[in-house]
């Protein structure tokens, strides 16, 4: 029999503090006190738009008209992909009601020592796409010092990165609340140059420009792309800014701001990429490429500004991988775990600017992703829904014992369907253009297509459901009320 919460035993809570700007934030994956959860709903979306309003997406649109797509065919991956950003509302539901992080919340199905696999997965794809949006950052500022006449020598791209490394730090350094707030004003400036951006484009991409028409199978890997970059590719960090939200909030409304405050963006921008690229071809290239699309004058105010927005969404990702640290029993401060993935991500993309084949390892590195974070996602909201939506957030956080430690801290239960699932998303996989180059059976059997995303969630999902609903309903019988 299982332990449960007369013999928890917890960890010590962070030191007593607001939610105020511009202070470092000490907390890290402890439980934040219903009276200092100031976030409103308003403040999610915008925190989300901030993000969302961002190069990379305009890149996405680009890179997935590369792939031989025509344009309405890119619509329509952009459009369906962009749907599932319904993903990211219901993976925001939980941190208001536990006031913990994503990857703290995901001990309930896996258990504490169980939890410790996926979160080193979560991990690692925090720390990919900062380096993605660190690479674009040195792109850009090496075009910026080739426009002004200067070779961007190996000496210069060293000092572009390690001054990239230090501004990056300090808006996560300082935590959720100066993230919220700057994150809702630099949205705002982005809107501005999203709209001057289609004035230039708009009349300039003819239909006619690209002939080309892909396969249904490739379109399906396009797809891919779009949800894993979007939607499903956030799901892991929905809670960790959700849980500033009082528990009052109403679960629409939660749903809502995550769901379009995202969603939007991602369509507008990956729709103006695809058109910037019938403009010219050279925006498959990625960001240095984009301005090509446009008028030669808009070049300096889109890279100033391309660049802060990298830094922006960057903040997201280094943020959620700190805590991801802690939740993985990383014995380090909030801050320290910020400190720890700036080096880590900057020795790496360090190693790709000049060693590397970013464009081909950026559409890998979005493929593979699926294969873990499908299965989790499932495993995460069969468990929600199983649970009612209620958590003994004592529980989450205690270092032994409570309704989650199951044996030993592990829940084979969730492991086997985490393990079954991803087994299922390699089943039909499409990364044969990718390295390392594989195509799953069921994927080869049907010409190429990639629906592992689907495979991961419904095989994670089912199989913890058959597995686990009478154990979680044991579990949601003995959940304390919470006050």
């Amino acid at each position: 029999m299982a332990s449960t919460t007369t013999d928890l035993t917890v960890e010590p809570s962070g030191q007593a503090e607001g939610y105020e700007a511009f202070k470092v934030e000490h907390r890290g994956i402890d439980l934040i006190p219903e009276q200092d959860k100031k976030m409103k709903p308003s403040d999610l979306f915008w925190l989300w738009a901030g993000a969302v309003w961002n190069v990379e997406f305009l890149v996405y649109g680009a890179l997935i008209m590369s792939f031989a797509f025509s344009f309405w065919q890119a619509v329509a991956a952009i459009l369906i992909g962009n749907l599932f950003f319904a993903l990211l509302g219901l993976a925001s539901l939980q941190g208001p009601v536990t006031g913990t992080t994503a990857l703290m919340v995901s001990r309930a199905p896996f258990g504490r020592n169980g939890n410790r696999p996926v979160s080193l997965f979560n991990w690692i794809t925090q720390v990919g796409f900062e380096i993605e949006g660190l690479y674009f950052v040195v792109e850009l500022a090496k075009t910026m010092f080739q426009r002004g006449g200067v070779t961007a020598g190996r000496g210069l791209e060293i000092g572009i990165i390690v001054v990239a490394l230090v501004i990056q730090i300090i808006v996560p350094f300082l935590g959720h609340a100066t993230i919220t707030k700057v994150l809702r004003y630099l949205s705002l400036v982005f809107i501005v140059l999203f709209a001057l951006m289609a004035i230039l484009v708009i009349p300039h991409a003819h239909l006619s420009a690209v002939h080309q028409h892909t396969s249904l199978a490739l379109w399906t890997t396009g797809v891919v792309l779009i949800v894993s970059a979007g939607g499903l590719g956030w799901t892991e960090n929905g809670n960790d800014y959700s849980r500033y939200l009082s528990r009052s909030t109403s679960k629409a409304k939660t749903f809502w701001a995550a769901t379009l405050g995202a969603g939007i963006p991602a369509i507008l921008l990956e729709l103006l990429g695809a058109g910037a690229y019938l403009v010219s071809t050279k925006t498959a290239l990625g960001v240095t490429g984009i301005p090509t699309a446009f008028t030669a004058w808009f070049f300096w105010p889109f890279a100033v500004l391309a660049i802060v927005q990298l830094f922006a969404i960057n903040t997201m990702d280094l943020y959620s991988s700190g805590v991801t640290l802690q939740a993985l029993g990383l014995r380090l401060s909030r801050v320290g775990c910020v400190v720890l993935d700036t080096i880590v991500s900057g020795a790496v993309t360090a190693y790709i600017v000049f060693n590397g084949h970013f464009y081909q390892d950026l559409s890998g590195f979005l493929d593979y992703i699926v294969v873990w974070l499908a299965p989790w996602f499932g495993i995460m909201m069969v468990d929600w829904l199983l649970r009612r939506g209620r958590y003994d957030p004592g529980s989450l956080v205690g270092v032994r014992g409570g309704l989650y430690w199951r044996t030993g801290g592990w829940n084979i239960r969730a492991l086997v369907a985490q393990a079954l699932g991803m087994v299922a998303a390699m089943m039909w996989i499409d990364a044969a253009f990718y390295q390392p180059a594989y195509t799953g059976p069921i994927s080869s059997t049907l010409g190429g297509s990639d629906l592992s995303w689907v495979a991961g969630i419904v095989v994670g999902s089912l199989v913890y459901f058959l597995l686990s609903w009478k154990r979680v309903r044991w579990e949601r019988e003995r959940t304390p009320a919470l006050d």
